[in-house]
């Protein structure tokens, strides 16, 4: 399958331009090498006051992990994650260390560590589809996970697969072109909604 680059306007790096979301993988196995650095990338993302409030569950298939992560998605979601050779558990810590005071800004900073695994994993020949539809109440209860951390999100990392492997229902999502809103849709000046005067 061909890469679905980004059909950027203003000139950007070729990783972010390389990443997107697929959702058939290659049964392929990740080496454990590349992982590392995915994880070393998540490690070095900033976050506020250094808190680092990032944790995750990793499973690889084939593993009780990987089971327990994959019955923790929501019906659509397994219907294609199973192509993939790793799945994690995303949980972010909702106090700042060593404290009970909230970290308002814990799922920022967990997404953004979450955002550099991306831009790495495409480095190294991998790719990564982020997910909502999880139950929480799962990843706890499979996990024992205490009460300070909240499970945000779940993430299949894999090589690029066949879109034929998947349902026909998906493929047509597989294979359509990406797209984004237009500049001045989200970027503002003056006011919300303004023009900003950037990109006439």
């Amino acid at each position: 399958m061909s890469k679905k680059e980004a059909k950027n306007v203003y000139p950007i790096h070729g990783l972010l331009k390389q990443r997107w979301s697929p959702r058939a993988f290659s049964e392929k196995v990740v080496e454990k090498e590349k992982l590392q650095s995915v994880f070393e990338a998540a490690r070095w993302s900033p976050s506020s006051y250094n808190q680092q409030p990032w944790r995750f569950i990793v499973g690889r298939k084939g593993d009780a992990t990987y089971e327990k992560i994959m019955d923790a998605l929501g019906a659509f979601n397994q219907r294609w994650a199973i192509t993939a050779p790793v799945l994690v558990a995303t949980l972010g810590r909702k106090f700042n260390n060593n404290s009970e005071e909230n970290n308002l800004v814990y799922q920022y900073d967990a997404g953004q560590s979450v955002a550099h695994m991306s831009v790495e994993a495409t480095n190294r020949g991998l790719y990564v589809h982020q997910m909502g539809g999880f139950d929480p109440k799962k990843i706890i209860k499979h996990f024992e996970v205490p009460v300070q951390y909240k499970p945000l999100t779940v993430l299949a990392i894999g090589y690029i697969g066949d879109p034929e492997q998947i349902e026909e229902s998906l493929k047509k999502a597989e294979l359509a072109e990406r797209d984004r809103f237009d500049f001045d849709d989200f970027v503002f000046s003056g006011n919300f909604g303004g023009k900003s005067g950037l990109f006439d």
